[in-house]
């Protein structure tokens, strides 16, 4: 199969909105997101207010006019380092188009975006139970961190409000 085309995401293109729709769909059905649609409502919304979001980045990969991959990205900021980060918030690719190196192009975008930003690291969140896209991202060269090892690895936590 060959390679996809990767494109910054335009909010004013509709071609992209159904595409963002249709791929976050696909993404929060699948037990590693959940395993329950969004709201049609939720979806339709969500190309505006990612237009309108300070420091939002998305990206999405094109087979032609088929939309195969997405990558939601959100910038931080690190003050241990003084500098901005992009967060990798979602990444997701078409069930039948994994293990085609999609995945890795997308981060790739993300990894130039944030160079182009200045930022001094990638981050993102995994499921423990998500072997084979842990198995992408340590092989794209994200790791676990710790600041001091008696300490142990970083975790990530939530509070829904």
């Amino acid at each position: 199969m060959t390679a996809a085309e990767v494109r910054r995401a335009d909010w004013s293109r509709t071609q992209d909105c159904e595409a963002l729709e249709a791929l976050l769909q696909h993404y929060a059905c699948d037990p590693m997101g959940g395993g329950k649609g969004l709201p049609a409502a939720l979806l339709a919304e969500l190309p505006k207010q990612l237009a309108e979001f300070p420091g939002s980045y998305s990206a999405i990969a094109w087979r032609g006019d088929e939309p195969v991959g997405l990558i939601n990205c959100f910038a931080g900021f690190s003050t241990f380092r003084g500098r901005p980060l992009l967060n990798v918030h979602d990444i997701v690719v078409l069930r039948e188009c994994r293990g085609q190196g999609i995945s890795r192009q997308l981060l790739q975008a993300a990894e130039d975006e944030a160079r182009r930003r200045g930022c001094c690291k990638l981050t993102l969140e995994v499921l423990s139970g998500n072997r084979r896209a842990q198995d992408v991202y340590t092989g794209f060269g994200f790791a676990s961190y710790e600041l001091d090892p008696e300490c142990g690895q970083a975790l990530f936590m939530e509070k829904p409000l």
